[in-house]
């Protein structure tokens, strides 16, 4: 999230906090509550290293403050729309936090079965899900009306006509929409932009107009309800999104008319700053980097172009509302000084945060401890019996040692919710800071319950 600048790392505690309380006030929709004092690294007024001492490592931590700072920032920046949050729970689907979303009254994006039941767990409305998703199955098709969701939102003819067939054989009326793919391109990493023509989302923008008078004329147990576009995550620019919404309201206009449509959803995909200089004490970065999006950047451009819908618009943010929220709390174990590179082992692998080795994720690593050494260029890699396993290269950090503790900033979009027991290295645990509240929100995995499925043959 943000480049540690060693000036910054020899100041007082007083002189950090400030620097925090300083971007908080110029740039609020960006912060998080993850600083420095008294010589340590806190999420909130809770002490990292003490998480570490009774949690171990790795661990991720997550500040509610961050969460709910970041909802509110979105929902006031589309108040004068009838715009309705639905967070994309694929970017961190634990329960407290989808609890969290329910309780300030947000729906959801889902993308499976297994999310639509996560939401009903924590007590989240089926009512207040979309369900969108290329290949879903008939068993999720017949659950997902059977809790009554807001909308499925649909990729293909193929689809359509499936959940035809299924809502006849149940008896019931299904709500559709059908996911648009503008050909945008997101400008961001080939795998997580979704928005062209040469991707698997979506049907194609000529093919639309077609497409919903097919199922007018020949779905009847379908109920037309919407129109949803997503053209990729982590954007860190407002242009393309104003483009797509260019394309499409014209669309969307013609869909009301036609068929009544209530709804258009312009996806999510807002980036969050990984690699910036908010905390480094640059208070010239933001005149360094004006083309960054902001919420309140996003929101500016994007209300003239919707406002004159008059429809009901949904916002799917995932990394938005959780990404700077968390960090993944890890212990250096080892140090190794090659030819020509150091490297610093730490037990946190590609099975805890997937992002460096899947698609160059950048994150910001630093040591809990605050430190006032000069930095070392180094490696920064995890247990895992892979090459691809690290999460950080040729990255200056401070010298830390066998034993220091180190946070990964960033890490609460994509960290959990795709982490794995490769190498049978058991799931980490996960907590909750609210002030300074610490609740454990999951256990750390043990060895007996990540073979509790397997079945041993009877010799």
């Amino acid at each position: 999230m943000m480049r540690l600048n060693r000036n910054l790392v020899r100041s007082r505690t007083c002189q950090t906090v400030l620097v925090f309380d300083t971007f908080k006030k110029l740039t609020p929709d960006l912060m998080h509550q993850f600083a420095y004092k008294n010589g340590s690294l806190h999420c909130e007024n809770v002490d990292l290293a003490a998480i570490a001492a009774t949690y171990g490592t790795p661990t991720f931590v997550y500040s509610r403050n961050t969460i709910l700072a970041d909802l509110d920032e979105l929902q006031r920046a589309f108040a004068e729309l009838d715009a309705h949050i639905a967070y994309a729970i694929k970017a961190c689907s634990n329960g407290a936090i989808l609890q969290l979303m329910a309780k300030r009254g947000v729906g959801f994006d889902i993308v499976s079965g297994g999310e639509l039941w996560r939401i009903i767990r924590a007590g989240g409305d089926p009512s207040a899900c979309t369900y969108a998703g290329v290949a879903k199955t008939e068993e999720e098709i017949r659950y997902a009306l059977e809790c009554g969701i807001y909308c499925f939102i649909c990729e293909s003819e193929d689809e359509l006509r499936a959940i035809n067939r299924i809502a006849s054989d149940a008896g019931k009326q299904a709500p559709v929409a059908v996911r648009v793919n503008p050909n945008v391109d997101a400008h961001t990493h080939k795998y997580i932009t979704t928005g062209t023509n040469e991707n698997k989302f979506g049907v194609d923008i000529s093919r639309i107009e077609q497409l919903y008078a097919t199922i007018a004329a020949e779905m009847p147990r379908l109920r037309i309800r919407g129109l949803q576009m997503h053209i990729g995550s982590q954007l860190t620019e407002v242009q393309p999104f104003v483009t797509a919404v260019q394309k499409v309201t014209p669309l969307a206009s013609q869909l009301k008319e036609l068929y009544g449509i209530e709804f258009l959803s312009i996806g999510g995909g807002i980036g969050i700053v990984y690699d910036g200089c908010l905390a480094s004490g640059n208070l010239d970065w933001w005149k360094e980097h004006p083309e960054q999006i902001t919420i309140a950047s996003y929101a500016r451009a994007l209300i003239p172009l919707l406002k004159p819908l008059g429809l009901r618009i949904l916002l799917e943010p995932g990394r938005r509302l959780v990404g700077n929220a968390g960090v993944l709390l890890t212990r250096c174990i080892y140090e190794k000084r090659g030819e020509s590179k150091l490297f610093k082992m730490i037990d946190a692998g590609m099975n805890d945060i997937i992002r460096p080795a899947l698609y160059e994720g950048y994150h910001e690593i630093w040591p809990v401890r605050e430190h006032n050494d000069d930095s070392v260029v180094v490696d920064v890699v995890g247990p895992i019996c892979e090459s691809g396993d690290f999460q950080a290269q040729n990255r200056s950090i401070p010298d830390v040692k066998p034993g220091e503790l180190l946070a990964e900033l960033s890490a609460g979009a994509y960290g959990s919710s795709m982490s794995s027991t490769y190498n049978s290295r058991p799931l980490a645990a996960e907590v909750m800071v609210d002030g300074d509240k610490i609740t454990l929100i999951r256990r750390r995995q043990t060895l007996e319950s990540m073979v509790a499925d397997e079945i041993l043959p009877t010799p």
